[in-house]
């Protein structure tokens, strides 16, 4: 969305760079490069050798090896950045949530949350529940998932938005007795925890990785858009 922003605005061209770790991305608006950098430096040279001027970091909550590298490759060339983060999901009246720090403690709480679980993680990080032999995993990824999968599981292939009667169906269909979750935020897959919560539930919610220290953020498209705008009348 900052991307199509932008493009309608005079002084500014924008590109956007995507991982390439989903098979058919939705591309934004103009100029677009798929693919790594090549860790810190990697990125620092493509950053120098395209002359950009600033950065903006608009990765998932979740991509955390990108955002290090990307504060790391701005700080070493004096470059302005910003870290565009949307709100995670909020606990409401009849959640019955349990924060982990991470996948390997999601993996651990699902031990006592009855056999049926619902893996919502994206295709990253399965393996962490691969060693649960006692589970049954109804694992959903828009592509199938990378390393060891759970012995007993089933796969379905499935890009949001999801509506609340669609995941209602689902879990009912599947008996589902728990759900795991990456803290993402947005809509497009809030309809999972309101099912949940409707049918009491329980959810694993695998907490955001902190941000590098000191960065600046912001949590929407108009937030980023102002910041660019007061960086190049600066610059």
């Amino acid at each position: 969305m900052l991307a199509e922003t932008a493009s309608g605005e005079r002084g500014f061209e924008i590109v956007s760079s995507l991982a390439g770790r989903v098979r058919d991305p939705l591309l934004p608006v103009g100029q677009v490069r798929i693919g790594g950098f090549g860790g810190v430096d990697g990125l620092r040279t493509w950053l120098s050798d395209n002359r950009i001027e600033a950065v903006v970091d608009a990765t998932h909550p979740f991509a955390a090896g990108i955002t290090d590298h990307a504060a790391a490759a701005a700080a070493s060339l004096g470059l302005p950045i910003l870290h565009v983060r949307r709100p995670g999901w909020t606990q409401r009246p009849g959640d019955s949530w349990i924060r982990v720090p991470d996948l390997s403690a999601a993996a651990t709480a699902v031990a006592g949350l009855g056999d049926r679980i619902f893996l919502t993680i994206g295709r990253q990080g399965v393996s962490a529940f691969a060693a649960l032999r006692g589970h049954w995993f109804l694992i959903r990824a828009i592509d199938p998932p990378e390393g060891a999968l759970p012995p007993r599981h089933e796969l379905l292939l499935a890009r949001g938005p999801f509506t609340v009667a669609d995941e209602t169906a689902l879990l009912t269909a599947h008996r589902i007795t728990a759900l795991v979750t990456k803290d993402s935020g947005g809509a497009q897959t809030e309809a999972k925890l309101d099912a949940a919560r409707a049918r009491g539930l329980p959810v694993v919610v695998v907490d955001r990785p902190p941000l590098p220290t000191g960065a600046r953020s912001v949590d929407s498209v108009a937030g980023a858009w102002d910041w660019l705008r007061a960086a190049q009348r600066l610059s």
